[in-house]
């Protein structure tokens, strides 16, 4: 069964994806049962394609409703995209709902997954509760200016969480991410990037000194966990870790007259030996 070819990447070209999304032939209940039937016996994958066309115009429908977050409109379809497919290939035509129904879910899902990971370097909301906050409040806000304590308090109340919560989430939401390295600027009011007032820890003497001690303690662990091996495994080793020409397998299986394998378990069994001295 032929499907129209087109591309579920939309970032070549977003006005031709949303034509075609939005001219993709809406399927009767029992085509589109059929069809899943199809892909879920037979692994038919144009069957699977040919339903997952049928569906992209509520991909570009749901992700429209997350333009506000300033997020390319193209990479919102593409993750809705990928919600899709995935709905495709759990949807079950035998429990009597329409595949529409089912998508929705998963496209919102990645959907959110995505804003949340890219609206801001440092992530604003990372525990299930936490998320659903983020997107009431995104809803709940009457405009982008910071809320009254009166919009706090009936959100608060609304969404039965604690008005700190609420507080909390909103200015998570309304900081802005700042370059550790910001531009130089004679502008009184510039906000000086972290690495203006952000001590240097790398030339720290205390952690100078700790970590001079520890590379040495770590060297010296080292070298006594290889003179405990045998003169054999000591050599393999040394050679095929430590030198600057490093011998293969093959060279060093030469040289002790035995199979390439036996060198690795050699040298396997060695590296075990190490781990386990390093560890005490």
């Amino acid at each position: 069964m032929a499907a129209n070819p087109v591309s579920l990447h939309p970032d070549a070209n977003l006005a031709g994806f949303l034509k075609a999304a939005n001219s993709a032939p809406v399927l009767s209940a029992e085509h589109e049962a059929r069809l899943a039937r199809q892909f879920r016996d037979h692994e038919d994958v144009d069957a699977a394609r040919e339903l997952v066309l049928s569906q992209l115009r509520h991909v570009v429908h749901v992700a429209k409703g997350f333009t506000g977050y300033g997020l390319p409109v193209a990479d919102l379809v593409q993750e809705g995209n990928i919600g899709l497919m995935k709905a495709v290939k759990n949807f079950d035509p035998d429990r009597g709902i329409r595949l529409v129904s089912y998508a929705v879910h998963w496209i919102k899902a990645e959907i959110y997954e995505y804003v949340l990971k890219n609206w801001k370097i440092v992530k604003v909301a990372t525990t299930k509760a936490q998320r659903k906050l983020f997107f009431n409040l995104r809803k709940s806000r009457k405009s982008l200016s910071a809320m009254t304590e009166s919009e706090t308090q009936d959100l608060a109340s609304n969404l039965d969480v604690p008005v700190k919560t609420v507080r909390e989430m909103e200015q998570r939401m309304t900081s802005t991410d700042v370059a550790f390295d910001g531009a130089d600027s004679d502008d009184d009011d510039f906000v000086t990037s972290p690495s203006g007032y952000l001590p240097d820890m790398r030339y720290n003497p205390e952690e100078l000194v700790m970590k001079t001690e520890t590379s040495d303690n770590n060297r010296d662990a080292l070298y006594d966990a290889i003179a405990d091996l045998d003169e054999r495994s000591k050599d393999i080793l040394q050679r095929r870790w430590l030198s600057d020409s490093k011998a293969t397998l093959h060279e060093l299986a030469a040289e002790y007259g035995v199979s390439a394998e036996r060198i690795r378990q050699i040298e396997k069994r060695a590296m075990q030996k190490m781990k386990g001295q390093l560890a005490e």
